[in-house]
This record gives structure tokens, C-alpha cells and sequence, in this order.
């Protein structure tokens, strides 16, 4: 018997923003390679009567403080308890894939379950990861070794492609940005709801179907465009996952939270 989807309420927390060049925004080059173009870091909460997701874990504090022109505002912990959320109440954290700043305090949650596409798992800890340098730097390697922790072994559920976690949200492998790239989409009152993450950095990658600049995948980037339209009931309830106009296109989540968390839903 399938279990009734729950509804949920959707955050966006901001936890750092960057001032950065439209060239490292972007794949390929033009004459606006240049030009500003601020972004800003999340993490996302999911939350109904009787379940407390968190996609993604944001940037460790310390890796943060060696990074040259990042405003860290505040950890993701410390963000989420502005919403009365402890981490003892996070019982699923949706990992969407393994760069440094979407899972640098997963540690910090201590009855989460992790979910992760084994895709990405087996990208980052296989040949090709070792050899392309290039890429290497995305990924903590002390974060690795925390998910793949064999002590910590029944915390970590890998999945293949599309995967309800709990009733009313599921994740979508998409690929692209990643191997592994997921998304996630949630049952609100509003509709269905597609947390992007990095499979859609900024509205533009989606809304002008321009690419990032960091790819696993030229077309695969472009299928995750196409993938984040289907599962969503309309372009307004996107999620772009490091846009500043997150916080413009959302209403703020109370008088006290402008600026820095969005109610998506």
C-alpha cells in the first residue's frame, strides 16, 4: 500500500554570498566574461507534521575562512536553529552531490540519514576522479570519508536514479554538473516544488538554456534543464541553487529573516 504523500514546507537558507565574474558562471565565452555577477550559497529545509529534511549541508566554517572574497554570514547549523530547527531533528539530509559546499557539515546532523546517488559516490571514489586535478579541489576528502565511514554505514542510503525518501519528496538523478547531480522535488500547498541545486546554479542556466561553467556533462547539463521543468508545477516553483534572486522571487520566511531566508512554500 502506497503511503499518502505528506505536504511540506520549503526554505531557502541563504548561509554565505560571493561577488564573482559571469565568466566562471558560464560555459563558454563572450564579451559580458567580465561582468559581476554575485552569487549565494544555500542549503534547503523540508518540513511537515512529522518529517525534517535539510538538502544539503552547506561549507564547513574552516574551509570557508581560507577562501579569498566569500562573505560566510553563519553556519547552516546556526541558520537553521533562526527556524527553531536543532540538527537532532533533521532526520534525512538529501546530499544532491558531493562538492564542498553542499556537504560540509553533514557530520554536524546525528540521526540523518544521508541520501546520495551511487552515481556520485562511485564517480568520486573511482579512476577518473583521482586523475582530472581539475576537479578534485570540489571535493572534501575528510567530508568523503565521513559519508563512506563503514561505522556509519546504515546512516548512508544509496539509491539509483528516482527515489522517494519520504512521502512527498523524492530525489531525480539528473547528472550534468555532476555524475551524480540529483534534484529534489516536494509537495507543497503550492504545487510541486524542484530544489535544482547546482543542476540550475542561476535562472539564467535554466530560463536561457546556458549552462554552468563546472560540467561532468555538456548534455547532460541541458537534459537536467528539460528533467527540472517536467518535475515541477511551473517555472515559479523552480529553486536555482545559487541565485541572489532566490531571496527576491520568495517571500521572506518572517520580518526578522529578510534578506536571508526565503519561504518557498
Amino acid at each position: 500500500m502506497t503511503a499518502t504523500p505528506e505536504e511540506f514546507q520549503v526554505y531557502a537558507i541563504r548561509y554565505a554570498s560571493r561577488e564573482g565574474r559571469r565568466g566562471e558562471h558560464f560555459h563558454g565565452y563572450d564579451e559580458t566574461w567580465a561582468d559581476p555577477h554575485p552569487t549565494a550559497y544555500y542549503v534547503w529545509l523540508a518540513v511537515s507534521p512529522r518529517r525534517c529534511v535539510l538538502v544539503d549541508a552547506g561549507m564547513d566554517p574552516a574551509r570557508a575562512a581560507t577562501l579569498a572574497g566569500l562573505d560566510y554570514h553563519c553556519s547552516p547549523v546556526d541558520a537553521l536553529a533562526e527556524l527553531g530547527v536543532s540538527p537532532g531533528d533533521v532526520d534525512h539530509l538529501v546530499l544532491t552531490h558531493l562538492h564542498y559546499d553542499h556537504t560540509g557539515t553533514a557530520a554536524a546532523f546525528p540521526s540523518a540519514r544521508y541520501v546520495l546517488q551511487r552515481t556520485e559516490i562511485d564517480y568520486w571514489t573511482g579512476h577518473w576522479a583521482k586523475r582530472i586535478r581539475a576537479e578534485r579541489w570540489l571535493v572534501s576528502e575528510d567530508d568523503l570519508g565521513h559519508l563512506l565511514d563503514p561505522g556509519a554505514g546504515h546512516r548512508l542510503r544509496i539509491v539509483d536514479g528516482d527515489h522517494d525518501v519520504v512521502p512527498g519528496l523524492s530525489v531525480h538523478h539528473v547528472g550534468g554538473h555532476t555524475a551524480g547531480m540529483q534534484v529534489v522535488r516536494v509537495r507543497t500547498a503550492r504545487g510541486w516544488v524542484v530544489l535544482a541545486s547546482d543542476a540550475s546554479h542561476f535562472y539564467e542556466n535554466i530560463e536561457r538554456d546556458r549552462p554552468f561553467a563546472i560540467l561532468n556533462s555538456i548534455p547532460g547539463a541541458y537534459a537536467a534543464f528539460d528533467r527540472i521543468t517536467e518535475l515541477a508545477d511551473g517555472p515559479e516553483l523552480v529553486v536555482a541553487g545559487h541565485d541572489p534572486l532566490v531571496l527576491r522571487r520568495f517571500a521572506p520566511a518572517s520580518r526578522t529573516h529578510a534578506g536571508g531566508i526565503a519561504r518557498i512554500a
